[in-house]
């Protein structure tokens, strides 16, 4: 038996791997250029327009909130006219209705508290700026701005039970006594009134002059400070001059800026004004708001006039916020224009 023949077997060569062509990645669902140029054109096109849809979304809110105000505020309009802010008559029995003593004292309550708030709120700006330490200077910003974020109930509850009891039991007497001449100071010392509300919307506007206060500041270049020092003033003649001198507009503006919240608070004020339509020379006399008196009374408001003369004071109140606040900010503006804010690394 013959032993079989082994024939060599024919090796084929290994085939290299193929090169994938154009067509190829193409039918494995690779997007060609110029379809992901068109995707992300469109992209682009849908972000615009819905940036522009958020932008224009603030102006129709406004525009919306002010046609409502006219809308509903028509009847007293037409019954008082220009009347309506000169008089000091508010008798809702017999439909008779006058803004005047509302519009006093939101401006008698401002004015105290832009008093107290604007040399503190200036003095805590300065400070944080250009004479902190670095390892403090965070800590007093955020304990500042935290400030911002109490609810305005809180601090109507904390004046209820801390500053009233305070103001009537040390401070009030001594100003009657020390500066009752002036005739700011007279009558009894309840505790509640203009003064108590000025010192809460104080404490309530400090955060935002501090605040924007510190940002104008820090937009005032640093060679303003070391040109001062370098001609040998000392660091108040530099803050003086180099400093505050080149940052009053946008200071000023954090003061309107402060002056719009005051104008519009509502909850603190009214628990501590004493909510009297009245208009007294007295800073210890009771008064009242346009924001409170829409507060207190558009749930008890009957009839429609009575109804229409309170959106007018609203509407009073919308415009001049919105006034207050334009000002302010074109004033910040014109201060910090293309500087950003720096925060000193000394």
């Amino acid at each position: 038996m013959g032993i079989p023949r082994l024939t060599p077997r024919r090796l084929r060569p290994r085939e290299a791997n193929p090169v994938k062509t154009p067509t190829v990645r193409r039918a494995q669902g690779a997007a060609t250029p110029a379809a992901v140029r068109v995707g992300g054109r469109l992209a682009d096109e849908v972000f615009r327009y819905a940036m522009i849809a958020c932008g224009l979304s603030v102006a129709v809110v406004l525009g919306l909130i002010f046609y409502e105000l006219v809308a509903n505020s028509t009847l007293s309009l037409h019954q008082f006219g220009w009347k309506f802010f000169t008089s000091q008559i508010w008798d809702p029995a017999n439909n008779v209705f006058g803004a005047l003593p509302f519009i006093y004292g939101t401006v008698v309550s401002s004015i105290v508290a832009l008093v107290i708030a604007v040399p503190l709120g200036l003095g805590v700006a300065v400070f944080i700026t250009e004479m902190c330490p670095k390892g403090l200077r965070g800590i007093l910003s955020f304990s500042t701005e935290l400030l911002a974020a109490i609810p305005s109930v809180i601090y109507g509850l904390w004046a209820i039970f801390v500053l009233v009891p305070v103001l009537r039991l040390y401070i009030e007497p001594g100003l009657m006594r020390y500066l009752g001449w002036t005739g700011l100071f007279e009558g009894p010392p309840y505790g509640i009134g203009m003064l108590a509300a000025g010192m809460v919307l104080a404490i309530m506007v400090v955060p935002i002059i501090s605040s924007l206060t510190r940002e104008v500041l820090n937009a005032v270049p640093r060679n303003q400070r070391e040109a001062a020092l370098a001609l040998g003033a000392t660091r108040w003649e530099m803050i003086r001059v180099g400093v505050l001198r080149n940052a009053r507009a946008g200071i000023l503006g954090a003061v309107i800026l402060g002056l719009g919240r005051a104008l519009g608070e509502t909850m603190a004020v009214t628990m501590v004004i004493g909510n009297r339509p009245e208009i007294a020379k007295s800073l210890l006399a009771p008064g009242y708001t346009m924001a409170s008196v829409i507060a207190n009374e558009f749930t008890e408001a009957t009839g429609n006039l009575y109804l229409s003369a309170l959106v007018e004071i609203g509407l009073a109140l919308f415009l001049v916020t919105i006034v207050v606040n334009a000002l302010a900010r074109l004033l910040v503006w014109s201060v910090t224009r293309g500087l950003p804010a720096r925060v000193h690394a000394q």
